[in-house]
């Protein structure tokens, strides 16, 4: 029964990969990660078998899990390389988490504003092995924070209205951040370099369906 299992999940996997491929993901290296990485461990347990359809699914606190073909997008744009310090704003389920340190991220710094869904992530990572490498806060990812290590990479998983000057100052001299923000043609890939001559800003075409993400530290959960 145990390698019947083993068989299927791999099949699964590949089936999912091949899936994201058809709707445009061609990165290798997110391709990769990605079908290592079982999206079903980090959705709810009621959701599973919706795992690996591309669709968002509903999270704790009233928050959504990002349907796989939009981390992809993000991903294959922030490209962490091996090494790298991340800083992802909007933990979630700890999926794009996860995708980080299989990307090669060294450590990956994550702020949720949510306890109970940073509580159930860490216990996903935990389950994984791989919250070693994975410092985990309650915080408002937005809020200017003092003292503060640059990254070299950083992921919003949630669209915004504009980055946030406060983001881009928390990257490293050539450093890289992407999130989302609303256009008026909707969702768009956002990215902010850090270059010798300060923060570059560009949007992208691509279309993203991605949740807003909210501001400030939760009151409540």
């Amino acid at each position: 029964m145990g390698d019947e299992a083993e068989h299927s999940d791999a099949v699964g996997a590949a089936a999912f990969v091949l899936a994201l491929r058809a709707r445009g993901v061609r990165a290798p290296a997110v391709l990769g990660a990605m079908e290592r990485v079982p999206r079903e461990r980090f959705a709810p347990e009621a959701l599973r078998d919706l795992a690996r359809r591309d669709i968002a699914l509903p999270l704790a606190c009233g928050q959504t899990m990002t349907a796989p073909s939009a981390v992809a997008a993000m991903l294959a744009v922030l490209e962490p390389g091996p090494g790298a310090r991340a800083l992802e704003i909007g933990t979630g389920s700890g999926y794009a988490t996860a995708l980080l340190l299989r990307l090669g991220c060294a450590v990956v710094e994550s702020l949720e504003r949510y306890e109970t869904l940073a509580g159930e992530a860490q216990g996903r990572l935990d389950a994984l092995g791989l919250a070693g490498s994975v410092r985990l806060r309650i915080a408002d990812g937005c809020a200017p924070e003092k003292d503060v290590t640059p990254f070299d990479r950083i992921l919003v998983n949630g669209a915004l209205p504009a980055i946030p000057d406060s983001l881009g100052q928390r990257l490293a001299p050539g450093g890289r951040l992407v999130g989302a923000v609303a256009t008026r043609e909707g969702m768009r890939l956002a990215v902010v370099e850090r270059g010798p001559d300060g923060l570059h800003r560009r949007i992208l075409d691509t279309a993203l369906r991605i949740a807003p993400l909210t501001a400030g530290r939760a009151r409540v959960l």
